[in-house]
C-alpha cells in the first residue's frame, strides 16, 4: 500500500479529474442569466453569481408586512420525468409547490430560489429545467434571483439528478391568514387540480412496475392521450386565481392540497373546534384518479389521503361571498365550484365526506 502511495505522490489529480466541471458550471450561468431576467419584479435586484440572491422588499411596496417562506421538492415525480425527459415542467412543478404554500398563508410569493444536483452536470438539461422554474415564477408572478448547481460525482450516478425550491412571499400583517377566522356555516370552494401535481409518485410508480405499464402507449382511461403525457402534467399555480377571488379581502383560508391529500391537508386552514363537511354527492371523480384507485384496489379513504383527487386548492368564504369569489375565480381561467361547507365538530373528525363511504 505504502509503494503505491509512493507511486500517486507525483501525479497531479485535478478537481475536473475527480468529476467536477467548475467551467461548465460558470458556463451554465452565463446561459441562463438572460432567462433569470425574464422573471424580473419591483424589487428584484442584483445579478447571477454572487454569494446571495438580492431583493428589496421596499419597492414593493409593503407597508407592514410579514415574510411567508416554504421549501419542497417534487418527490418521486422526479425519476418519471427523467425517464420521460420532462424537464421543463418537472421545473413548474418545483415552482408550484413552494408558491402555492406560500399563497396558502394569504401571502404573495416575491421571489424564488432553486437547488440542482447532479453527478454531472448535463447543461442542456439543466437549461430546460431552470426554463421550467422561470416560467413557473412567471405564472406565480415571482423572481427567479438565484440559485446553487452542485456537481456530486459518486453520490448522484447515471443521469440523475435533484431539485429542491426556496420561495419568499409577503403579507400585510393584518392580512396574514388566520385559521380562527373560519366559522361554521362558511362555504369551502375547491379549485380543479391539473391532475396528481406532484404527489403520490411513489405509488404511481408501484403500480407501473406492479402491471408492467407502458407510459409511452395511451392511457387506458382517456384514448386519446398518452399515460406519460398525463402523468407528467405541471402542477398547476393558483397565484392569480388567489389575486382574482381575494380582491377585496373575501378570501378566509387557505388549503393546498399536497401530500396527505384531503384527508390531512384541510384541517391545517381552521380550527379544531370546526369540521369540513365535503359535498361528494355530484362531484364526479376524474377519470385518472378513478383508474389509480382501481388498479391500487384502495378505499376512497385511501386515495384521498394519498392523492388531490382533482382538487388542488381548497378556499374557505363567507356565505355572502361564494358567488362572487366563484365568478372572479372562474374569470381569471380556473374551475371553481362549492366543494364543501364548515360545520361544527361534534364527532371528533375535522374531516367528513358526504356521499363516498370511506
Amino acid at each position: 500500500m505504502a509503494k503505491k502511495l509512493n507511486n500517486m505522490s507525483n501525479k497531479s489529480i485535478t478537481y475536473l479529474e475527480s468529476g467536477v466541471n467548475i467551467d461548465e458550471g460558470n458556463n451554465l450561468i452565463s446561459e441562463i442569466s438572460h432567462i433569470t431576467k425574464g422573471t424580473a419584479i419591483n424589487g428584484a435586484t442584483g445579478k447571477l453569481g454572487g454569494f446571495g440572491g438580492l431583493f428589496d422588499l421596499k419597492k414593493t411596496g409593503f407597508q407592514d408586512p410579514i415574510l411567508v417562506s416554504s421549501t419542497d421538492g417534487v418527490g418521486t415525480k422526479l425519476k418519471l420525468a427523467i425517464k420521460t425527459k420532462s424537464y421543463f415542467n418537472i421545473g413548474i412543478d418545483l415552482v408550484a409547490m413552494c408558491a402555492n404554500d406560500v399563497l396558502a398563508q394569504g401571502a404573495i410569493p416575491l421571489f424564488f430560489m432553486d437547488y440542482y444536483a447532479t453527478g454531472k452536470l448535463d447543461k442542456n438539461v439543466a437549461i430546460e429545467v431552470i426554463k421550467g422554474i422561470a416560467e413557473g415564477c412567471k405564472q406565480s408572478k415571482c423572481a427567479l434571483i438565484g440559485g446553487e448547481t452542485a456537481e456530486m460525482p459518486g453520490h448522484y450516478e447515471n443521469n440523475n439528478f435533484d431539485l429542491a425550491g426556496f420561495c419568499v412571499g409577503a403579507v400585510e400583517r393584518n392580512n396574514l391568514f388566520k385559521k380562527s377566522s373560519v366559522e361554521s356555516g362558511d362555504y369551502v370552494i375547491g379549485l380543479s387540480s391539473s391532475g396528481i401535481h406532484s404527489n403520490g409518485y411513489s405509488l404511481v410508480r408501484k403500480l407501473l412496475d406492479a402491471y408492467s405499464i407502458d407510459i409511452f402507449q395511451e392511457a387506458e382511461f382517456d384514448k386519446t392521450k398518452i399515460l406519460a403525457d398525463i402523468l407528467m402534467e405541471p402542477t398547476m399555480l393558483y397565484t392569480k386565481a388567489f389575486l382574482a377571488g381575494n380582491k377585496n379581502h373575501e378570501i378566509k383560508s387557505i388549503s393546498h392540497i399536497t401530500g396527505g391529500g384531503l384527508i390531512e391537508n384541510p384541517p391545517r386552514a381552521f380550527n379544531s373546534n370546526l369540521s369540513i363537511k365535503f359535498d361528494m354527492k355530484n362531484y364526479k371523480l376524474p377519470p385518472l384518479f378513478k383508474w389509480l384507485q382501481s388498479k391500487a384496489n384502495i378505499s376512497l379513504f385511501e386515495l384521498a389521503k394519498t392523492f388531490n383527487c382533482g382538487i388542488g386548492l381548497l378556499i374557505f368564504v363567507n356565505e355572502k361571498n361564494k358567488e362572487t369569489v366563484i365568478t372572479n375565480l372562474n374569470e381569471a381561467g380556473y374551475n371553481s365550484f362549492i366543494i364543501g361547507r364548515m360545520i361544527e365538530n361534534i364527532s371528533n373528525r375535522s374531516v367528513l365526506f358526504d356521499g363516498w363511504e370511506l
